[in-house]
């Protein structure tokens, strides 16, 4: 087999920036105050259960079901949304490695800047962003989708050579959650698009589940999350 024989990926459980971004930016603030560095940033509350959520589901698992390699962003929500899991999970779990294509699109000088902030301090951004396409699109020192998605299909190659026939978790961003099936699936950024309209954005510990068939990743779920409690 040429190919992990599974491949879940995780978005990590709610974060500060995901509260307290569209709260700013619905009040056009200037400051989110959710902390200075994104790969910093932690869970809330509300994120911790979640990835204790995903923990039970591990746990509902049968035996030869469960991961053999997990790997994560070095992000620290993500890095904690796997601790918790594990932990919640009472299994016996792999130690999960880091790896830095894992982590979330990089936006360079506009990280941690609310709508406003941005507006204010590169007001040219807007413009550029408009004339390059959101898939070519690259903040000043940040990277645009094309190029998130040339790393993951980096890390893909690594990860299916590596670990041909075992199972695979990945803990990590909605970015690459979403650049992850382009890169499998080989889409076009409209094919891209009309998946995001179609399923929603990334949920926070959503899963979404590969399974090798005649050589290739197959996706049998996307965006699932049924083992989260209602809230």
């Amino acid at each position: 087999m040429t190919v992990v024989s599974e491949l879940i990926l995780v978005r990590h459980g709610q974060s500060l920036s995901n509260v307290a971004f569209p709260a700013a930016d619905a009040k056009g603030l200037l400051d989110a105050e959710a902390g200075d560095r994104d790969a910093e940033v932690p869970l809330t509350e509300l994120g911790e259960g979640q990835a204790a959520a995903v923990g039970g589901w591990l746990a509902s698992l049968p035996a030869e079901q469960l991961p053999e390699v997990v790997i994560t962003s070095p992000y620290l929500r993500a890095r904690e949304t796997w601790r918790i899991a594990a932990e919640a999970s009472g299994l016996s779990l792999p130690e999960p490695k880091t790896d830095d294509r894992l982590v979330d699109r990089r936006l360079g000088d506009l990280e941690m800047l609310t709508r406003a902030a941005v507006a204010r301090r590169f007001p040219a951004e807007a413009g550029r962003r408009a004339e390059a396409g959101e898939y070519r699109y690259a903040p000043p020192n940040g990277e645009s989708f094309a190029d998130v998605e040339a790393r993951l299909a980096a890390f893909l190659a690594d990860l299916n050579a590596e670990h041909a026939g075992e199972r695979v978790v990945v803990v990590a961003h909605d970015a690459v959650v979403l650049m992850m099936r382009a890169t499998i699936e080989r889409l076009g950024w409209d094919e891209v698009v009309a998946v995001e309209r179609a399923a929603g954005s990334i949920r926070n510990a959503s899963i979404s589940q590969f399974l090798a068939r005649d050589g290739r990743l197959e996706l049998v779920r996307y965006n699932d999350i049924d083992h989260l409690p209602s809230i």
